[in-house]
């Protein structure tokens, strides 16, 4: 993933974030997501399986998505690839 950031002064900075050590980093957090949201999904009487099979769809899906976001004179720019 790539995040670049337009400064104020017209310099971009951009910085490459690994996902996959992101990932592992933060994996108990993950886990105990994934964990809530299958409460969540019991509780509101959400299929599971097609819960989380829409969400890996979007996550599989998302390779070439750009977001920006404008405030003020500061831009960020995300792509995924």
């Amino acid at each position: 993933m790539t995040v670049r950031v337009e400064r104020p002064d017209g310099r971009p900075l951009r910085i490459w974030v690994p996902v996959l050590p992101v990932v592992l980093v933060f994996s108990p957090v993950v886990v105990l997501a994934v964990l809530g949201a299958a409460v969540a999904c019991l509780v509101f009487r959400v299929n599971v399986a097609r819960a989380f099979g829409a969400a890996w769809r979007i996550v599989t899906a998302s390779p070439g998505t750009r977001v920006d976001v404008e405030q003020g004179r500061t831009a960020v720019l995300v792509t995924i690839r």
